[in-house]
């Protein structure tokens, strides 16, 4: 892509695939293999921005970022890392709507490597399974922690629990800011991103206006 084109997509949360791109060889190289070439291409950047990595207070940065990228930030695009997700028999024949609301994201836009930060709504109608409620955090810590289009993490989400709970019946919300829209080009500081994916039963208007109602949360 030309220069032009390049301004034009990372402007525009799109998304090529359901899937996060991964080369095949993506984890053929260990972790601190990976730390070692990415602090040295950082020391580089930083000396292309005129800094002077002499000095105490940025001679560490490079590594600080490196590990950060590769333990911290995107933990999550190693499928090894993906928590288990337990479920258990719905013994009590539980069958209204469960919500988990309010789990926090905390991502990174794949455009600009800059963060996401929000908030994320799921709920589901129990069949066989169950979840428990802190693995529901968990999971969606997990995908939020790559580089993502907000788009693709609702479906991320959504897809892994249909799977993991065996129902299509399952919703899922994500209010997020970013900050590729704050700190840099309209530099607007007050807006937010808003999707739904959803499957199942919540393809029903009224059933999903009880998960809205549930979460205090309402979409014109």
């Amino acid at each position: 892509m030309n220069k032009n084109e390049i301004e034009m997509m990372g402007d525009s949360h799109i998304s090529g695939a359901t899937e996060t791109p991964l080369r095949a060889d993506a984890f053929e190289k260990s972790d601190d293999a990976k730390i070692e070439r990415i602090q040295h291409h950082f020391s580089e950047i930083m000396k292309e921005l005129g800094l002077d990595l002499t000095d105490d207070s940025l001679s560490g940065t490079p590594y600080r970022v490196a590990k950060m990228y590769v333990k911290e930030l995107f933990y999550g695009l190693n499928p090894k890392n993906r928590p288990k997700v337990s479920t258990f028999d719905n013994k009590y024949e539980y069958q209204k709507i469960l919500v988990e609301q309010n789990i926090t994201i905390d991502s990174a836009c794949e455009h600009h490597f800059l963060p996401i930060v929000g908030n994320a709504h799921v709920g589901y109608i129990p069949k066989d399974k169950v979840v428990g409620l802190s693995k529901l955090n968990r999971l969606v810590d997990y995908y939020a922690h790559r580089p993502q289009v907000q788009e693709r993490l609702c479906l991320q989400i959504l897809r892994d629990l249909q799977k993991t709970l065996g129902t299509e019946d399952v919703i899922v919300v994500v209010n997020a800011k970013h900050l590729c829209v704050s700190s840099r080009g309209i530099k607007d500081k007050s807006s937010f991103t808003t999707t739904v994916e959803f499957g199942g039963q919540f393809a029903d208007p009224m059933i999903r206006k009880e998960f809205f109602d549930m979460v205090s949360f309402q979409l014109d």
